[in-house]
């Protein structure tokens, strides 16, 4: 159930199933348990939930050690909703909500206004005629004309004044992330300065613009080249999606297809906007130094004004049962690495919880089994992870196995150790004392997790937006404690079999060979 976000910024949801683990584990073994795990059971006296009229859920957390706040916006939308031939459209409406609205980011939007639909117009009839077989001189005065009404667009544009606003107000940490379920925006400022975010945020919510728009398609062009073409991590993991899901949207890459972000238009990406990012599909968690009644009475007078939308569409295509081991290679002048991923449950399905266990007993840190039989005696590996929800959460996923092999041991030794692994786990139960240990090593993050604002307000927002109900962080301590060494073992004969697995691994390219494109 972790959140994975190769993008910009992300935080580590499965994080809070290991707090969980730590915090039941604890009350039974007689372990000592750190104040901070103690404000964690009582984290449900403290969250305060309010709903708005138009559907915006906020959640809210006193704390008053110093004059700040931490905020999380987070949206119910991500690349699970997109289609083919539009693939990177949420990314890309996440670099546009930097953009300003039409108040913020421009001189004068009266004036703008037409310049922004006169680029709109020009590139639809460029596109038109490019589609149509028009020569690069037939096009040239097209083109011409969509430049100079870009620089007199331009010049009516306030570049960068939402961060110049907020840096101004002693704000830090302004960020966003587009995942596989959702998109977050994050923030860091003094509580004085809660009235400020509140305008600016209720404005980007209501009525942003898409200014910029062509420039910042190639910004997002340019990004995928650096994290996915030009990277040996990024194809693999690409193609890898791509292979394990055929039908499902989690096949797409978060951040696009190129074809289809050079084709995303402005009216595609507003129409995006208006269907995904209403009030009633956003989460707004404050941790800090607030009064709740006043923030409360201040987010009606801002948020409460954006009128409420109809509910999104949902995503209605389910990845058919996986028949046959699928296997992809990606050639690369890199490292070799290999991945190995299962078809798993969704975030609510009860053996989900299993595999959180699981991931932790493979490969969380040096004494994990992966880690002891792939790196420490067996020496055919440099490193080896895990991850139990990749790439998403909230439908049907993976779990995944990446490991790198040590010179001259192959990828092939690597996959033979790991399925021993796999096959120990469905013959010999897990003992007690083995998850116990694991446990206790993450006893220190639950230290530093509970002290972060910004951590806690991710993981509430988070919850809220993918399971419905932020509680579940703390209803899930009794389904994590309830499972056994029977359970391990039977979600290992059920899921971790080789009709259910994709491998993808990255060769080395052959020398000497010219690739065509």
């Amino acid at each position: 159930m972790r959140l994975r976000s190769r993008l910009r910024v992300s935080s580590e949801p499965g994080f809070w199933i290991r707090i969980i683990l730590i915090v039941t584990l604890s009350l039974s073994l007689g372990l000592n348990l750190s104040p901070a795990a103690s404000a964690a059971q009582g984290l449900v006296d403290r969250v305060i939930e309010h709903k708005l009229a138009n559907g915006l859920t906020v959640l809210l957390v006193e704390r008053h050690q110093a004059p700040i706040v931490s905020i999380n916006v987070t949206f119910g939308v991500g690349g699970v909703n997109e289609l083919t031939g539009a693939t990177g459209i949420a990314h890309l409406y996440e670099h546009m909500a930097f953009k300003g609205t039409r108040t913020v980011g421009t001189k004068d939007y009266a004036q703008e206004k037409p310049l922004l639909d006169e680029l709109d117009r020009l590139n639809a009839e460029i596109e038109t005629k490019r589609a149509a077989g028009a020569s690069a001189r037939e096009l040239e005065p097209l083109q011409q004309s969509f430049k100079a009404a870009q620089e007199r667009a331009d010049q009516l544009v306030v570049g960068n004044e939402m961060s110049m606003l907020y840096q101004r107000h002693g704000a830090v940490g302004l960020n966003a992330s587009t995942g596989k379920d959702i998109t977050r925006y994050v923030i860091a400022l003094p509580a004085n300065r809660l009235p400020l975010w509140a305008a600016i945020e209720s404005d980007r919510m209501a009525c942003p613009v898409l200014r910029e728009f062509y420039k910042e398609r190639a910004v997002v062009m340019e990004e995928r080249r650096l994290r996915t073409d030009d990277s040996p991590n990024g194809l693999l993991y690409e193609a890898f999606a791509a292979a394990a899901f055929q039908a499902h949207p989690y096949g797409f890459p978060t951040i696009g297809w190129a074809s289809d972000i050079q084709a995303l238009t402005p009216g595609e990406t507003d129409k995006f906007f208006r269907t995904y990012y209403g009030p009633a599909n956003a989460t707004i968690a404050i941790v800090g130094d607030i009064d709740p009644k006043d923030t409360l009475a201040l987010i009606e007078r801002t948020f409460g004004a954006i009128p409420a939308a109809p509910a999104p569409p949902p995503v209605i295509t389910a990845e058919p049962p996986q028949r046959g081991e699928r296997r992809v290679e990606v050639e690369f002048d890199a490292e070799t690495i290999v991945l190995i991923g299962w078809h798993k449950p969704a975030l609510s399905h009860p053996d989900d919880f299993i595999f959180d266990v699981l991931e932790s007993v493979l490969a969380d840190g040096v004494t994990s089994r992966l880690y002891h039989a792939l790196v420490r005696e067996k020496r055919v590996a440099t490193a080896v992870g895990a991850d139990a929800g990749f790439p998403g959460v909230i439908a049907p996923n993976l779990f995944v196995v990446s490991a790198a092999p040590l010179a001259p041991h192959t990828t092939a030794e690597i996959e033979a150790v790991v399925y021993e692994e796999i096959e120990r786990l469905k013959t010999e139960p897990v003992p007690a004392k083995e998850l116990e240990k694991v446990l206790n090593n993450l006893d220190a993050g639950l230290v530093r997790a509970l002290r972060s604002n910004g951590g806690l307000a991710g993981q509430l927002a988070y919850f809220q937006t993918v399971a419905k109900d932020w509680r579940y962080v703390l209803k899930a301590r009794e389904k994590i404690a309830a499972v056994t060494p029977a359970d391990i073992q039977r979600a290992a004969r059920t899921y971790f079999t080789k009709n259910n697995r994709t491998v993808a691994t990255l060769v080395r390219a052959p020398k000497n060979v010219k690739r065509e494109g």
